[in-house]
């Protein structure tokens, strides 16, 4: 008796795909459905950011900083200028601080809920994908009427942000946080408790913590390993040691923690964002600076919590109006070496779900 067996084959999946979340390309080894091997392929976009950086004066490299993550542009203006305010010895105001931690946490929270419902239509989940990008909406209307774009801002400033929050913002912000708990409600109600949900990701696409640690994977899909690690409370950077809130942390370590993990991190940005509403000071939200920025010879590292995990900025100085060096640490682009190792011998279907649950932007991976 002869046992037949399937040949092995490889199926391009990207760089356009609607599943991929960007310019990303995986060449997948099958056997039959079961996934054997990935190559994870990348560098479709050439932005060349760093480069481009060098090239620039530092105010003039700010706007690009919100393309890395564009789902969250808010952190990545933010790690670039307090990196810049560290070498060059700004100091910041107290309002233009506040004014920070609350455009960071509304970023974080758009960017979660983006997550949450990308994650449900990989799975044909219309409804969740209508629920979220509906809420998401009043953020970028926040952005919007502050700074006149909703998802590339150019709000930050070296030394603060460019102006002051209009006055319909503060009572807009209150509006969205007291309906906040009731849409974590319903995202759980229609997504998260969904049986078919738990059976297409609970127990699938393992990340053990030890693997997790060792890869130096960061942010939540970490913290879903069972790692609590979060740059706001290991190194506390502009105000956060102010404020009150929790790092979750989950130990199921697979593809459906990875994503309900974006939720309790929502609940607790929204923590955040109460207090910062309730305790900002009047002020000025600008630093007196120089018109030209020449910091100091010198070279700095300085990181902040992304959505999508950990990024460091690291920036040279010469004593010029422009860096010698910039080099990026972004979240993602280290967190994508994961898939390999946590989708091998699942089925293809299964595949989709777990490469939505790293929560990848390829602009910051491709930077």
């Amino acid at each position: 008796m002869t046992i037949e067996r399937t040949q092995e084959y490889s199926l391009n999946i990207g760089p356009q795909h609607t599943s991929t979340h960007g310019v990303f390309r995986m060449i997948v080894h099958l056997d039959g459905e079961v996934v054997t091997k990935i190559e994870p392929k990348i560098g479709y976009l050439h932005r060349g950011l760093e480069k481009i950086a060098e090239n620039r004066t530092y105010t003039q490299f700010i706007p690009y900083t919100d393309r890395l993550d564009y789902l969250a542009g808010p952190h990545n203006s933010l790690g670039f200028v307090q990196a810049v305010e560290k070498l060059a010895g700004i100091e910041v105001p107290e309002r233009a601080e506040y004014l920070r931690v609350i455009f960071a946490e509304l970023g974080r929270v758009a960017s979660h809920l983006f997550m949450i419902a990308s994650g449900s239509l990989d799975i044909c989940g219309w409804t969740p994908w209508s629920y979220c990008t509906r809420d998401r909406e009043r953020i970028l209307d926040l952005f919007e009427m502050t700074a006149g774009n909703r998802m590339t801002l150019n709000y930050f400033r070296i030394g603060g942000v460019s102006h002051d929050v209009p006055e319909e913002f503060k009572p807009a912000l209150k509006s969205f946080l007291d309906d906040l708990p009731e849409m974590l409600e319903e995202y759980y109600g229609i997504f998260f408790g969904n049986e078919i949900v738990q059976s297409r990701m609970k127990s699938v696409g393992i990340l053990p913590k030890e693997l997790a640690e060792n890869l130096l994977i960061t942010g939540a899909s970490l913290r879903a390993s069972g790692v609590q690690y979060d740059v706001r409370k290991a190194e506390p950077y502009s105000i956060y040691d102010r404020f009150e809130f929790n790092i979750p942390v989950l130990y199921g370590c697979d593809t459906y923690d990875r994503h309900f993990l974006r939720l309790l991190e929502i609940q607790e940005s929204g923590k955040i964002l109460r207090q910062a509403l309730r305790d900002i000071p009047e002020g000025p939200v600008q630093a007196k600076v120089p018109k030209v920025i020449k910091p100091p010879v010198g070279k700095i590292y300085h990181r902040v919590e992304n959505p999508k995990g950990e990024m460091g900025w690291y920036v040279v100085s010469n004593g010029t109006t422009k860096p010698a060096r910039v080099r990026i640490r972004p979240g993602a682009f280290v967190n994508v070496q994961m898939l390999s190792d946590i989708a091998k011998g699942w089925l293809i279907q299964d595949l989709i779900t777990i490469f939505a649950s790293i929560d990848l932007v390829l602009g910051e991976v491709d930077k």
